[in-house]
């Protein structure tokens, strides 16, 4: 039985992640890497596709855990089971690395004595392949192909050739501990050298702490922010700096839809909003490691601008299905990969200069050659800037002129104009930015307004809306309080509002996304909503929306892409890193902290 997205918690180890069901199952886990074929699948398929509980023995499949939280300030999950026999809690981590990836589970008993049974499925190459399981020096070393693993357990285990499951049981008493390592590396290479998981643990715990006592946020949501602080570290690929979208892939945006896509890649369109993030709370070192990728990435001929890459900026990400899985909830396809990699999608120029503008005017170390790679990105959006794109949210319909895209043209060139401005000693033609800029803004203003209704709409000539129109007033196209961003806030929140939240834009009728099906409220729509409320004066209507996002939140403070007001479930892939970035940006605006642009 399919759990709930929101029943998951995030555990990981700033390379990969793995998500822990409320049951005790880890049901998705890519090694090595973020992007790395599952060798968890059961999120997808079924338990055969692969997964990891642990649970006291009385407790029926998907029975869940009494209780459950993170330890303050970590990514070192708690589960308490309480039974009729006792109490035992289990301690799931992965310790940061710089070597082998490890997964380490610690049960220990509180009360009584709990009789627990852990039971392990591997399947490589996202549930597809089961591999050859043997003994070694007690341990048991599962391979197939490229992959090998070592599963360590303090108590003995069994391999059970009906289900090709691995099992353990056994009891606990208060004060009792019996610990689990899984250890990945590749099948060609020896076997890492073996880490005690009891100092890890405590090793865990003190470098979590330490990283998220750094914040310097110190406003009344703190708890909210430091933990959505934390999910974005942990969705970090430590070696480039590099952010992934999500730590999953094809969770659907609609449940037994279509709608299911790989996130598990870096976009450039978040990149604005997560180093003001980065910067706004204090954390340098990850605001300068995001830059740097960044340059990386965007690096080479302009035209070749991708909107998303891989972890260290690889190029191609190639789309398929997985057949062999029936997705979450039936929610087919299957996707690993993502073919909005080769679309056109303008409006990322316009959020990359802002994002290195960002960087320049907040203190951020120099980077000798980051203004001949703006200058060049700025060249070829002056000659494109007019055609039509596939847009912000990666439309698989026909290209339009999105207003959204030459909103952030004009932001290139006026960040351009505001750098020259700022120091005439750097190269560049002032007035030929100006220029851009100027008419852009008019094109907008007569194409992209309808007046009858008084709102900017989502593409030219379209009567349709859309939410990325709320960013307007934040990156300064115009001033908050000009009629038409207040129209336009006031109509996207009555049209394309759904109980209190929004949605990106309509999917009646036909879509101009051009898929089948329907979608949940966005989540960081629904806080640039709270964004907006709060620069056109509504104060009070702002912090009542955030607080009401607040508690669509998971039970351990995460959120997904999505919502579904009306069955209060989460959709979309999860963690999502653009809802905590959307999270902690709103906190900080209604904490008059935040790092604008502009």
């Amino acid at each position: 039985m399919t759990q709930p997205i929101e029943d998951y918690a995030l555990i990981g180890d700033l390379m990969t992640s793995g998500l822990v069901g409320r049951d005790g199952s880890i049901d998705w886990l890519c090694l090595p890497r973020f992007d790395s074929a599952a060798c968890f699948a059961a999120l997808l398929g079924e338990v055969d596709n692969g997964h990891w509980r642990i649970a006291p023995k009385s407790a029926a499949d998907g029975e869940r855990c009494t209780r459950r939280a993170y330890v303050d300030g970590s990514l070192v999950l708690e589960s308490h089971w309480e039974t009729e026999d006792g109490t035992v809690k289990v301690t799931d981590f992965m310790p940061q690395r710089d070597a082998a990836p490890e997964v380490m589970r610690i049960v220990e008993g509180i009360t009584g004595q709990v009789a627990v049974r852990s039971t392990l499925r591997l399947r490589f190459d996202y549930g597809h392949v089961v591999p050859w399981v043997r003994r070694s020096d007690g341990d048991r070393v599962a391979v197939a192909g490229p992959d090998s693993v070592w599963f360590r357990s303090d108590p003995p285990v069994h391999t059970w050739g009906e289900d090709k499951s691995t099992r353990s049981e056994f009891t606990v008493g208060p004060g009792d501990r019996v610990a689990f390592v899984l250890t990945w590396h590749a099948s060609h290479e020896p076997r890492p050298e073996q880490t005690d998981p009891y100092e890890a643990l405590q090793q865990s715990l003190a470098d979590w702490q330490e990283w998220s006592g750094r914040c310097l946020y110190r406003g009344p949501y703190r708890e909210a922010v430091v933990r959505s602080l934390i999910t974005l570290k942990g969705l970090t690929y430590a070696p480039t700096g590099g952010i992934v979208a999500a730590a999953t892939t094809s969770l659907p945006e609609e449940l037994g839809g279509v709608r299911n896509w790989d996130y598990r890649y870096c976009w450039l369109r978040d990149s604005t909003l997560t180093l003001g993030t980065l910067l706004s709370t204090g954390y340098l070192d990850e605001a300068g490691a995001w830059r740097r990728w960044l340059l990386r990435a965007v690096a080479g001929d302009p035209a070749d601008l991708q909107i998303m890459y891989g972890l260290a900026g690889e190029r191609r990400i190639p789309e398929s299905d997985l057949a062999w899985l029936r997705g979450y909830g039936g929610s087919a396809p299957v996707r690993v990969g993502n073919a909005a990699v080769d679309q056109l999608q303008l409006d990322v120029y316009g959020e990359v200069l802002d994002s290195l503008h960002l960087a320049r005017t907040t203190g951020l170390a120099k980077e000798r050659h980051a203004w001949k790679i703006q200058l060049a990105l700025l060249d070829f959006l002056e000659r494109n800037w007019h055609r039509p794109d596939e847009g912000l949210w990666e439309v698989r319909g026909p290209r339009r002129h999105f207003v959204h895209s030459k909103v952030m043209a004009w932001v290139a060139a006026d960040r351009a104009v505001q750098a020259l401005e700022g120091d005439p000693t750097m190269p560049g033609d002032v007035e030929r930015w100006r220029t851009m800029r100027d008419e852009v803004h008019r094109d907008v203003c007569e194409h992209g307004f309808d007046a009858e209704r008084g709102t900017f709409t989502q593409y030219y000539g379209s009567r349709e809306l859309d939410a990325a129109t709320l960013l307007i007033p934040r990156v300064g196209f115009l001033p908050p309080h000009d009629p038409r961003v207040i129209g336009t806030v006031d109509a996207v929140r009555a049209e394309l509002g759904r109980s209190g939240l929004v949605r990106r834009y309509s999917t009646e009728g036909p879509s101009v996304d051009g898929l089948p099906g329907d979608e949940g409220a966005f989540l960081a729509c629904s806080f640039w909503l709270a964004d907006a409320l709060h620069l056109t004066g509504r104060e009070k209507e702002a912090r009542t929306l955030f607080e009401r996002l607040l508690d669509v939140r998971n039970d351990v403070g995460l959120l997904a892409e999505e919502y579904d007001p009306i069955a209060g479930r989460q959709l979309g892939n999860f963690p999502q890193a653009f809802s905590h970035v959307g999270l902690v940006n709103t906190a900080l605006t209604l904490s008059g902290e935040g790092t604008t642009t502009g």
